[in-house]
């Protein structure tokens, strides 16, 4: 049970000097950043949790502007240039977009504008997706906007020109998982409507390309059978970070007493639902999340 203390505030207070001043002294103790436009980044936080359990995490969901798939690229990297610099005066090390549509929208961008290293959950799915395949058909579902970019296609052909990849926007799914509707009839529904397509092209690997997707898994696997390879970008997003840290020697060293000394939850909108949903996915409970007005920002 997380129960947060003046003592975790104090810790978590860093001086905020230009990045190249201070790596060479910088606190490996230090929180990593990860942002998604809602609930779905859990995903990736709980993998993180899961790899390296000795890292701290700020986590912040922008549940006030959810979904972020049908938005402009603009207004997507206005967001994440917020949420960047609200997490920065949380001190962190290093930074994960768990969201695809603002790693396909901003990841560039702002990978240029910051002094921390920051990655995004394209590069980690591509790859194991391009090296998973064997027909060379892979299938991509995400939200409109990460469909529309086609940064899975770019980033998969790199590795394979020969590959083959069908792109297939979900927008449902999205306010689906939002709403906890995983084995629910409706979802069973769309995701049949949704699905069809892509396996009338014998794919035989299929990237659920949103960080709210691995949520409905099930569903997914029951649709489009146990042949087709499913890949889970937030697995492959954790080992990248890990190895990220490691080469920059960044990664904490040091034992951690309890799960309360190690999280904290930031969102702008909805506290309590987030806190619920949190509880039902992540290997801890979590007994508060704290709102903020990310327009601040």
């Amino acid at each position: 049970m997380i129960r947060y203390t003046q003592k975790f505030g104090k810790e978590w207070k860093h001086d905020h000097k230009n990045f190249a001043e201070r790596k060479v002294n910088m606190d490996r103790n230090a929180p990593i950043g990860v942002f998604d436009s809602g609930i779905g980044g859990l995903t990736v936080a709980r993998e993180i949790m899961r790899q390296m359990p000795q890292e701290r995490i700020v986590y912040f969901g922008d549940t006030a502007r959810v979904p972020y798939g049908s938005k402009s690229q603009e207004t997507v990297l206005r967001y994440s240039r917020q949420i960047i610099r609200f997490l920065k005066t949380q001190g962190v090390k290093a930074i994960v977009i768990a969201c695809n549509t603002a790693s396909a929208c901003a990841l560039e961008t702002v990978k240029q504008e910051l002094d921390i290293p920051i990655i995004g959950v394209i590069y980690a799915g591509a790859r194991t997706a391009a090296e998973a395949t064997h027909n060379g058909k892979i299938g991509v579902i995400g939200t409109e906007a990460t469909i529309r970019s086609g940064i899975y296609t770019r980033e998969m052909q790199k590795l394979r020109p020969d590959i083959e990849v069908i792109g297939k926007p979900c927008p449902l799914f999205v306010p689906l998982v939002e709403e906890g509707l995983f084995h629910d009839s409706v979802t069973d529904e769309i995701a049949s409507r949704y699905l069809s397509s892509l396996k009338e092209k014998y794919i035989d690997t299929l990237v659920m390309g949103c960080t709210h997707y691995p949520l409905i898994r099930s569903t997914i696997r029951k649709v489009m059978g146990d042949k087709v390879n499913l890949v889970n970008p937030a697995y492959e997003t954790a080992i990248e970070l890990k190895n990220l840290l490691e080469r920059d020697n960044l990664a904490n060293k040091c034992d951690v007493d309890s799960p309360s000394s190690m999280y904290r939850f930031y969102v702008s909108d909805a506290e309590e639902k987030f806190k619920l949903f949190a509880n039902s996915i992540l290997p801890f409970d979590i007994t508060m999340t704290k709102q903020i007005n990310i327009e601040n920002y």
